[in-house]
C-alpha cells in the first residue's frame, strides 16, 4: 500500500494536516485597534458630556454626548461603509439615557438611567447568546480584531454563546445592585457606586472571559497567531 493512502483526507497530499489557528493583530496593532474602538464608543461621548456639562449642566452634557456619538456613527458609515457593534450599542444606550433625563429633568431619573442602561445591555447580550451570531463573537472581531478559522470546531461557537450569557448575567447583576443602591443610598453614593460597579463589572467580565477563552483553546487544541491586520 502506498504511504500516501494512509494520510488524512484533509492533508491535501502534502502529508501535513492543516492546523486551525485564530488570528490576532500584532500586539502594537492590537492595542491600537482596541484603543481606537474604545475611544470612539466611550472616550468621545465622555468628552462631549464633560464639555456640555461644564457649559450647561447635566442635561446639556447628556445631549452633547449623544450628539457626539451619533456624529461618530455617521462619520464611520460614510468613511468605511460599516459601523462597529460597540459603537451602535453605545449610541443606543446613550440615547435611552438622554431621553430619560430630558423627559423629566429629575435627579432620580438621572440616576435611574444607569440601572436601565445595564438592563438594556443584559437584554441585548441575552438575545444574541443563543443565536449563531453571539454578540461577544462580533465584538471580539471588531474591538480586538480576532479572526476565527473557517473550519472552527463547534466548541468554539459554543464558547462564544456561553460567554455572551456570562456578560448578560454581569449586566443583570449590575442592574439589580444599582437598583438596590438607589433604594437605600443617597444620590452621591449611588453615583460613586455606579462608577465602581460599571468599571468593576467590565474588568471582572474581561478577566473571566480571557481565562475561559484560554481554557477553551487548550481543550480544543487551537492556537492564536499574530498577523498584520489592517485597522478596521
Amino acid at each position: 500500500m502506498s504511504p500516501q493512502t494512509d494520510l488524512p483526507a484533509d492533508a491535501g497530499g502534502t502529508g501535513v494536516v492543516p492546523r486551525a489557528d485564530l488570528e490576532l493583530p500584532r500586539p502594537w496593532r492590537l492595542m491600537l485597534t482596541a484603543g481606537w474602538n474604545l475611544a470612539e464608543s466611550l472616550g468621545l461621548p465622555v468628552a462631549g458630556y464633560l464639555v456640555g456639562a461644564t457649559v450647561g449642566g447635566r442635561t446639556a452634557g447628556m445631549v452633547a454626548a449623544t450628539g457626539v456619538i451619533w456624529l461618530t456613527v455617521a462619520v464611520r458609515k460614510v468613511a468605511t461603509g460599516n459601523v462597529p457593534g460597540l459603537l451602535i450599542i453605545s449610541a443606543l444606550v446613550l440615547t435611552l439615557q438622554s431621553a430619560l433625563v430630558i423627559a423629566t429633568g429629575s435627579i432620580l431619573v438621572f440616576l435611574l438611567q444607569f440601572p436601565l442602561a445595564n438592563l438594556a445591555l443584559a437584554v441585548l447580550f441575552a438575545r444574541t447568546a443563543p443565536t449563531r451570531k453571539p454578540l461577544v463573537a462580533q465584538l471580539a472581531a471588531e474591538v480586538v480584531g480576532l479572526r476565527q478559522p473557517s473550519s472552527r470546531p463547534p466548541g468554539l461557537d459554543r464558547f462564544f454563546q456561553e460567554v455572551t450569557w456570562l456578560w448578560a448575567a454581569i449586566f443583570a447583576a449590575s442592574t439589580a445592585g444599582l437598583a438596590v443602591a438607589m433604594a437605600i443610598a443617597s444620590a452621591q453614593v449611588v453615583e460613586l457606586l455606579t462608577t465602581a460597579v460599571t468599571i468593576g463589572g467590565v474588568v471582572a467580565g474581561a478577566f473571566l472571559s480571557a481565562l475561559w477563552f484560554a481554557r477553551v483553546l487548550r481543550r480544543l487544541g487551537l492556537h492564536v497567531r499574530f498577523t498584520q491586520h489592517p485597522l478596521g
